[in-house]
């Protein structure tokens, strides 16, 4: 008889929880307290867009060894039956005198012994998603036990997706791919930016996302001053450089990469721009493999910029992806993470043109053993122009 079970089969939860609790045994940790919209459903299958309120926490405790307790809001029971989780606790939520504080530290003292240590994500990227006034009170009532940094436990698991999981990213870039073939009929000349990203999150969504949580990009002549803004009223003109990046989602996982279009003829440090980025792309994938710094990619991807006559961007050139739009490591000078096999990132130099100016290009891609595996649709190696 199948199992209740979301998105994956129960297997592929209980693979997560066991890797879980081999890290947790290396940091002598009790339990794991975990709290956002990501860890709940990795270890769960929880999926939902009621996350978007803040109204309620909601909590899954692994311990040490055996399964998952799920502490959520009743109004979530009905969904998390229908997961792989068999033990469920609730309360009647939101409640301003005891919102869920007591349950839990009721399951997390019934879990862990008094002289326990529980880890809880505290590192880059993490957020508590409780008030930290009930977490203060938390921290009292489970006491003596210990509230430490779990952030490397969890992050060592979650960092090497699952066959399961490179599969559903790569489902996601293939929408991104179908609709990003589509924006030639929709971005013309004379088409207000605005409008070309309300068209382009259309086609998303006509293309199999469930939802478009992020769309940035923009639109300027000779290039963009950034890629963060909102989108303006300006129709495009002939002689600039659009750009459109998404973080679409489906079954939960995201995509996150981008595309550059020229609106009429490109100018030539337009084109030469693009050129290097392309060729700074390729040698990241010929050179890759397991076991290098997310540092020393970054330092082959400026460098090649560089020999290329070009100027790199700030900031990070790449990210990790997979259950929210970015995640750890960074490719930056400064982060020493080992990118592993299994890892999904995102390829993502970016030179500038002139001052004010810049070209950004982005790529999604597993580490295989033998180096990168593509999952985002190779870009063209021409700027394509958008005539008309």
């Amino acid at each position: 008889m199948n199992e209740k079970s979301l998105i994956f089969p129960a297997d592929e939860y209980r693979n997560r929880i066991t890797g879980l609790q081999r890290e947790m045994a290396k940091a002598d940790l009790g339990a794991l307290l975990l709290t956002t919209p990501a860890d709940v459903f990795y270890t769960t299958g929880f999926l939902t867009r009621f996350w978007e309120s803040p109204a309620r926490p909601w909590f899954v405790v692994v311990p040490a060894s055996g399964d998952p307790v799920a502490v959520i809001p009743a109004i979530g029971l009905m969904l998390m039956e229908r997961c792989w989780i068999g033990d469920i606790r609730t309360w009647n939520a939101p409640d301003p005198v005891d919102d869920g504080v007591s349950l839990l530290a009721e399951t997390l003292t019934g879990l862990v012994p008094a002289a326990g240590r529980i880890g809880i994500p505290m590192g880059l990227e993490s957020h508590l998603r409780m008030p930290v006034a009930d977490f203060l009170r938390l921290q009292d009532h489970i006491a003596p036990r210990q509230i430490v940094d779990g952030t490397a436990a969890v992050y060592r698991v979650r960092e090497v997706k699952s066959e399961a999981e490179i599969a559903k990213i790569r489902t996601t870039c293939s929408v991104a791919d179908a609709a990003f073939d589509r924006v030639p009929e929709f971005a013309r000349h004379g088409a207000p930016l605005s409008q070309v990203f309300r068209d382009f999150q259309v086609a998303l969504l006509q293309e199999g996302a469930e939802w478009v949580s992020y769309v940035a990009g923009g639109a300027e002549q000779g290039g963009y001053g950034d890629v963060i803004s909102p989108a303006h009223d300006r129709p495009l003109m002939t002689g600039d450089v659009l750009m459109l990046d998404t973080g679409a989602v489906r079954d939960g996982y995201f995509c996150d990469f981008d595309r550059n279009f020229a609106i009429g003829r490109a100018a030539d440090d337009v084109r030469r721009a693009h050129a290097a980025l392309f060729a700074a792309t390729d040698t990241a994938l010929a050179t890759l493999r397991p076991g290098m710094l997310a540092c020393e990619l970054h330092r082959i991807m400026t460098d090649d910029l560089q020999r290329r006559g070009a100027a790199p961007g700030g900031g990070r050139l790449g990210h990790g992806l997979g259950l929210t739009l970015t995640e750890w490591p960074s490719f930056t000078p400064h982060d020493t993470s080992e990118l592993r096999e299994g890892m999904v990132l995102t390829l993502e130099p970016s030179v500038e043109i002139a001052p004010g100016r810049i070209m950004v290009h982005e790529e999604n891609i597993v580490l295989r053993t033998h180096g990168p595996e593509l999952l985002s649709r190779r870009a063209p190696s021409e700027l394509p122009e958008i005539m008309g």
